[in-house]
């Protein structure tokens, strides 16, 4: 029965779910990190200011703290891109209506993924 105690006490951690995998400010794949202590939240110093100076801007402005706040000029290259992405799906509904070969509808669906993982990055 003392045995059973040891080996349960040997046994590794179990993984952590629900930690970041992405830098909490700029969204970059953070590196795998071994199982002492806490998980990085950020990739650097200065994306961990960043966030810092934004909660504390949130807090004095009342804004909730998931609130994304973003200028004329960041909402505007935004809808450029949705844009951009809706007319690439249109492109694809007008050639599969054209009966397009393969290879042009896997361009076109290329265009897609790419301006699709664009849009994935916000920040």
């Amino acid at each position: 029965m003392r045995e059973a105690a040891e080996l349960t006490q040997l046994e590794p951690a179990p993984a952590r779910r629900g930690a970041p995998k992405h830098c909490g400010w700029c969204g970059r794949r953070l590196p795998e990190a071994g199982n002492v202590g806490r998980r990085r939240r950020y990739c650097g110093q200065s994306c961990r200011q960043r966030a810092y100076e934004r909660r504390t801007a949130l807090q004095r402005s009342g804004l909730p703290e998931d609130a994304v706040v973003l200028s004329d000029t960041e909402i505007a290259a935004l809808q450029d891109r949705l844009f951009q992405l809706r007319c690439a799906a249109e492109d694809i509904v007008t050639a599969v209506d054209d009966d397009a070969d393969p290879r042009e509808l896997r361009t076109l669906a290329e265009e897609i993924a790419r301006a699709a993982k664009d849009l994935e990055q916000l920040r």
